[in-house]
Formats: C-alpha cells, sequence, structure tokens
C-alpha cells in the first residue's frame, strides 16, 4: 500500500462486523463456534428461568441443519421502540450491544455483558426466525445472514404451518404457555466448516444446565435420529456430585450441600469424598462454566482446607505427617460450586475464569463456616473425611521423593531423556513433535520412517499403568509414565509448566485395534489426571493410520474404514489387491511414512475437552473402581460407538 491515511479506515457497521471476524465473538468457526451458536440461544431461557418467568425449554435438531429453540418465559418484547422507532424485538436481533441485561433491573442475574448473545446468532446464520408467543398470536420476523426479510408480522398462533416462508413454517410449537419465545435458525456454510449440530454435544451441556437449575426441565430431540431426552433434576447439584462421581466407591453416603446468600452473592457447593485420588470440582458462575478456576475456587478450597485442618487438629488426628495441605484436602473430592453475582468479572474472552476479588472472601467465609457446622453435628462423617485426608496426606509425604525424579530437565539438554527415547534434533518446540508407540517393533518402524528433524519416536512396552486407580507415589513408581513425564519437560499436576513443553505436537500412535484403542484411553487418562492443561491447550492428536492398502495395477489407495474400502472396491471392479493391516509393524517404513507420519499427507485427530464435566465423569466411568456404572456404560452406548472413526 502505498497511503495510509484516513480513507483506509473502515467503520463496520450493524452486525458485519461480527461476519467479518467471527472468531472474535464465538471463539471459532469449527464444530465448537457452531454450538456456542446453541448455548447463546438457551442461556437466554435459562436467564429468564433464573428470574421466575421460564419453566419449560424445547431444543429440537432438525433436518437440513435447522434447529428450533423454544421457551415459555416471557418472549423478548415486540412493541416499538419509543426512541428508535423499531420493534423490539429486531433491535435485539440486529444490533450489537442492545438489550435488557444492563442496568439489572429486568434480569439481576445473568452470564455477564459480553456483546455475544441471540444478535451474534442472527449475524452467522444463514436464516433466522424470532418468534414471540402473545396468547393466541404469534408475532415473528426472519432474518438472512443478520439483515431483516421485511419487517415485524402478526398472525394467529395456528396459522404458522400456513406461512410461505420455510423458516418460519418449519417451527413445531411444543408449549401452550401463555407467552413464549422460539429461536430457529440455520448456521451459515459460508461462515462454519460444519454445519449440522450434534446431538451428543448438546446433551452434555443441556444436562450441566438442567443439574445447575433445578427449577427448569430442559427436552432435547433430534429429528434425525430420533433420540430424545427430557432432563430435571430436584436434587440439583446434589444430584450433579452423584452423577460426577458414579465410577467411584464413595467415603460417606450423602453428599454435602450448602446454599447460602448474602447481599452481594448467592454461593451454593456439594461434594462427596471418594476412595479416588483424582479431584473432580466443576465451578460456575451464574451458570457459565469457569473451567480455569478463579476467586471463587481459590475461596471454596481455601475455607474447605481450613476446616479440615482445623477439626484434624482438635481431635488430635494429625499423627505421622507433618501436616494437612490444601492438595490433600482435594485428593479424593467431587465437588460442584456454584456462585451466582451481580457484575461477574471474567479474565479474557472466553469467560473460563472468575475475576472478582471480594467473591474468594465471601466464599472462603461461608464454607468454611457450613464444614464446621456440620462437622460438629455429624462427627462420625467428619472422622471419615478427615481420616480419608490424612490417608491422602501420607501418601504426599511418601511420593515427594518420587516426584523429585521427574522433575524436568532443560528443553535443551536430552542427557537426562530416556534411552528408549529417539529424538528429534531441532530445539524449537513449535515445530518438534514426538510420536508415542505402541510396543518396540511399531516403534522401529516408525523410527526408520520418520523425519529425524523435527519427529522424536517414543515407544511403549505394553499398557501403561492405569492412573485413575493408582495414587502418586504408584503412578510415578511407573518406568513407562516416568519416561512419558520426563520427555514433556512440563512437570505435572500444580506444578506443570505449559511454557516448557518440549513437543508442541504429542502423537498417540497406536494400532487399529481394541488394544491400540485400550492404550489411546490409558495415556488421555493420564494426560487428563495429571497433565490436563497439555490437552486443553490442543497439544495431544491421535495419529490416524490406515486399515486396508488397496491396489489395481499401478494405482494404490489407502483406506481407513471397512464403508470407505467396500466402495472402492465397488468403484475399481474386480482384480483388485486388499492388504489389511492388523498392526503399525506390518507396515513397512515407507508406507508408515506416506499414510501417517508425512504432515503433508497424514490425517491427525486433535484431542479437545468441550465438556469438562462429561470427561470427568467418563474418566471416572470408564477407568475407575465401580464395575458396574462402567457395565451399564458399555451396554447403553455399545450401539453408538461401534463405528466411530477417531
Amino acid at each position: 500500500m502505498e497511503k495510509y491515511d484516513a480513507s483506509q479506515i473502515q467503520i463496520l457497521e450493524g452486525l458485519k462486523a461480527v461476519r467479518k471476524v467471527p472468531g472474535m465473538y464465538i471463539g471459532s468457526t469449527d464444530e465448537r463456534g457452531l454450538h456456542h451458536l446453541v448455548y447463546e440461544v438457551v442461556d437466554n431461557s435459562i436467564d429468564e428461568s433464573v428470574a421466575g418467568f421460564c419453566k419449560n425449554i424445547y431444543i429440537t435438531l432438525q433436518k437440513d441443519g435447522w434447529i428450533c429453540i423454544e421457551d415459555d418465559g416471557r418472549g423478548i418484547p415486540v412493541d416499538m421502540h419509543p426512541e428508535y422507532n423499531r420493534p423490539a424485538l429486531e433491535i435485539v436481533l440486529t444490533e450489537l450491544h442492545s438489550g435488557a441485561k444492563f442496568d439489572k433491573k429486568v434480569y439481576k442475574i445473568t452470564g455477564g455483558l459480553h456483546g455475544v448473545g441471540v444478535h451474534v446468532v442472527n449475524a452467522l446464520s444463514e436464516r433466522l426466525a424470532a418468534l414471540v408467543k402473545r396468547g393466541n398470536k404469534i408475532f415473528y420476523e426472519t432474518f438472512s445472514r443478520g439483515v431483516p426479510d421485511g419487517g415485524l408480522v402478526e398472525i394467529a398462533a395456528d396459522d404458522i404451518k400456513k406461512q410461505n416462508d420455510p423458516a418460519v413454517s418449519g417451527v413445531d410449537v411444543k408449549l401452550s404457555a401463555e407467552s413464549g419465545l422460539i429461536i430457529r435458525f440455520k448456521a451459515d456454510p459460508e461462515i462454519f466448516s460444519e454445519t449440522q449440530f450434534s446431538y451428543r454435544t448438546i446433551l452434555a451441556r443441556m444436562r450441566e444446565l438442567a443439574f445447575l437449575n433445578p427449577q427448569v426441565t430442559i427436552n432435547l430431540k433430534d429429528e434425525i435420529s430420533n433420540n430424545a431426552d427430557t432432563l430435571h433434576y430436584d436434587g440439583g447439584i446434589t444430584e450433579f456430585v452423584k452423577y460426577l462421581g458414579e465410577g467411584y466407591n464413595s467415603v460417606h453416603r450423602e453428599p454435602l450441600h450448602c446454599s447460602e446468600e448474602t447481599e452481594d452473592a448467592q454461593v451454593e457447593f456439594a461434594l462427596q469424598y471418594t476412595t479416588s485420588t483424582s479431584e473432580i470440582l466443576q465451578s460456575y458462575v451464574n451458570n457459565i462454566n469457569t473451567v480455569d478456576g478463579g476467586t471463587h475456587v481459590a475461596g471454596f478450597r481455601a475455607g474447605l482446607s481450613r476446616a479440615i485442618s482445623d477439626y484434624a487438629k482438635n481431635k488430635d488426628m494429625i499423627k505421622g505427617i507433618d501436616s494437612i495441605a490444601g492438595e490433600d484436602a482435594r485428593e479424593g473430592l467431587v465437588a460442584v460450586l456454584h456462585v451466582k453475582i451481580r457484575e461477574p468479572q471474567f479474565e479474557g474472552q472466553t469467560k473460563a475464569k472468575l475475576g472478582n476479588a471480594p467473591v474468594r472472601g465471601i466464599v472462603q467465609s461461608i464454607t468454611e463456616k457450613y464444614m464446621k457446622d456440620y462437622f460438629s453435628t455429624y462427627p462420625n462423617v467428619a472422622d471419615q473425611i478427615v481420616r480419608r485426608v490424612i490417608q491422602a496426606a501420607m501418601a504426599r509425604e511418601a511420593s515427594r521423593k518420587a516426584k523429585d525424579l521427574v522433575r524436568r530437565k532443560s528443553a535443551l539438554d536430552s542427557g537426562g531423556l530416556p534411552g528408549k527415547l529417539a529424538d528429534c534434533s531441532t530445539s524449537d518446540p513449535e515445530k518438534a513433535e514426538v510420536f508415542i508407540v505402541e510396543g518396540n517393533s511399531a516403534g522401529g518402524t516408525a523410527k526408520q520412517a520418520r523425519n529425524r528433524e523435527f519427529q522424536a519416536i517414543l515407544p511403549l512396552r505394553g499398557k501403561i499403568l492405569n492412573v485413575e486407580k493408582a495414587n502418586d507415589l504408584k503412578t510415578l513408581g511407573n518406568q513407562e509414565i516416568r519416561n512419558l513425564i520426563t520427555i514433556l519437560g512440563t512437570n505435572i499436576k500444580e506444578n506443570l509448566d505449559i511454557s516448557k513443553l518440549r513437543y508442541h505436537k504429542i502423537i498417540i500412535m497406536t494400532d487399529a485395534d481394541v488394544d491400540g484403542a485400550h492404550i489411546r484411553t490409558l495415556l488421555l487418562t493420564f494426560f487428563y489426571r495429571y497433565a490436563r492443561e497439555i490437552i486443553s491447550g490442543g497439544n495431544v492428536y491421535f495419529a490416524q493410520p490406515p486399515l486396508f492398502r488397496i491396489q489395481k495395477g499401478d494405482k494404490v489407495e489407502y483406506v481407513y474404514t471397512e464403508a470407505e474400502k467396500d466402495q472402492i472396491l465397488s468403484r475399481l471392479g474386480g482384480n483388485a489387491v486388499v492388504q489389511r493391516f492388523k498392526g503399525l509393524g506390518e507396515m513397512n517404513p515407507a508406507q508408515l511414512w506416506e499414510t501417517t507420519m508425512n504432515p503433508e499427507t497424514r490425517k491427525l485427530a486433535q484431542v479437545t475437552i468441550e465438556d469438562a464435566a462429561e470427561a470427568d465423569r467418563l474418566f471416572s466411568i470408564l477407568m475407575g473402581e465401580k464395575v458396574e456404572p462402567r457395565r451399564r456404560f458399555i451396554e447403553e452406548n455399545a450401539a453408538a460407538v461401534t463405528n466411530i472413526d477417531l
């Protein structure tokens, strides 16, 4: 550009800015961002429920990428705005930072003012219809990529199916309430790489909201697969704790539950101690999952530790250990913390961490007082909990030396790296990748196939320890896990430093069979429990080796599924030679490089944590102590996972 002056400055009016940089508003334009649209609409319904006006929400996944969300709240106003001379419904759907949540007169508790709402959903939808019910009448307006089609329309409630616009005629009213809101939209394929909503993904988030809001019933249906779930939990977060800890043996029979309200905050938590060596703590602020914690979590942990430590000292139970640390009070804990405040201040665009400083003191005071009162009232339960915590403290002190042995070496110093590691030559972690390979045979092939400049190979000897059933002492005594921790370079748990990660791509490469899937699960359990930030940082991947090699004449194709194999054989006709790869070791180095390791041709599946609560529960069920929940899960999901393509 030859000149840079005032003529180069642009003002993107209305919703144009949202369509120009959608990632700024919803995080991404992949499946995660797609489902964020649904959550934004449902969050408005939840706000209506918290305010006392909505009892039912219906979510229907329809054909051709449509989704319809209905509630029996008050609905968005449809009268003309006195200042802007436009229907309030149209303003809310088209103007950024518009709505009734700014002065706290209509909604006292909301998810925070962050500029993302139904108007952003409208901007990123190919089509959207907003319908407001008022008795026997329906007021609706439709939009195309955020632009109003023709203004507000008033019809009789029974005449929806008679409308010419398919965005409206496709609405199926579920509720017979006097008032309500229906948002039906179709994500814009110009924006999103995927526009078909996932029932399982939405179900996980809706279940979470139903636990947090026992006053509401959420009905979810998929018209394509005919799946349907009604979510309502009278027990609220107490039932949530039982759900999360389903795979563990509990130390005491029932979860503890506290609900207190001050002038500045509503604090609710439920907790239960188990024999697990991990902590599950799900924290929320105004129904928003604060996956990175924040001041409310710090206050809860401090209050819990103080109450337990004081009780142990008063009962003279601290024997054989120096003291009770915070991590001891959290081992085996399954807890849900939900705080509601008027002006939440979140750190970062993703709202993953609460920053309100006064909240820490409020939550700590309430937690400490409740726990001390409970302990004095139920000393038998208190003794069970404190004995569990002291057991954790003894294990912690015994494992201190083991932890010291695996503290990371310098990223540039491979002198302390395990001998089985075939390291790469680059010292740039952003370029470096390590393949964790099943067995010495496949490891040997991978070492021959790799690009030595940026690809490292770590062969595993058999299956690593299931860390879900082991404490730190046993885990860190396992040689394979110690090798893994050493090559990562980050240390683990509370000492983890993601900036010291030696390889920015950690690629799990196992056989495409049951044993390979089990090894992947064991490795994911280790990463999730000991180095979760490496997963959330997007550094863990699955390699996707092919199942078949098909050759006809000089033409060779590699195939990843049975269905794909059948399609190719049908296209090629007869005389094709099919080779089934039973394991990575059956490939020669050239084949392994071409299909699975070459960045130009390979397929990688990135491991993400879409729903931390559901991930915690699944790890506890699949890798935990109890057999019956695992058997039940397999029986219920066997058909659904038979053809999963990792």
